[in-house]
């Protein structure tokens, strides 16, 4: 038999449970920046995230929507979106990094370390720049405009983040239960 048009490694997995563990090596990679699977499980997991690098970094209320369906927690999306792809703005692709490490001790399994390409910790964004506070003659904090405009800005977007979470609880609610609506 031929492998015409299959895509991605399958993992010994069905359909869903290869979402859902891209989707948590995706989530961890995200939060911590880096981590540790086995080599096929690296590669996958650069490849899935590269792509919701992208779209974070095209911004827009459908990319970040789209980021957040591709990853389990809210969090790590607006991490990535708000965060990270700052940061990456001057790569086109190429934001990850897989190095093979040891083979594991049970089954002798190649391990590799998945990680930014750029040390994310050590950029200074341009945004985080000017939310630094500013010192006037004696020492005092000068009050500026523009960071009470994005403290406005962040609250709105955490108006948003709310009504989209609990829209989403009342939704999984529904699915556990088998209810939908007032029936």
């Amino acid at each position: 038999m031929h492998r015409h048009g299959y895509r991605g490694t399958k993992f010994g997995r069905e359909r869903d449970a290869r979402r859902a563990l891209l989707k948590s090596l995706a989530d961890s990679l995200i939060l911590r920046e880096s981590i540790e699977t086995t080599l096929p499980k690296a590669k996958e997991v650069a490849s899935y995230t590269e792509k919701l690098v992208t779209k974070a970094k095209k911004g827009g209320l459908h990319n970040r929507r789209q980021v957040i369906t591709a990853l389990n927690t809210l969090e790590a999306a607006h991490k990535l979106v708000d965060e990270l792809s700052p940061k990456l703005a001057g790569r086109n692709s190429g934001y990850f990094r897989v190095v093979r490490t040891t083979t594991r001790r049970g089954d002798n399994a190649q391990m590799a370390k998945v990680s930014f390409v750029d040390d994310l910790a050590a950029k200074k964004t341009s945004k985080q720049a000017a939310e630094t506070p500013k010192l006037g003659k004696k020492g005092q904090q000068k009050a500026d405009k523009p960071a009470t405009a994005s403290k406005a800005a962040e609250a709105v977007r955490d108006d948003a983040v709310k009504k989209i979470s609990a829209k989403t609880s009342s939704t999984q609610a529904a699915r556990r239960t088998g209810r939908r609506g007032d029936r």
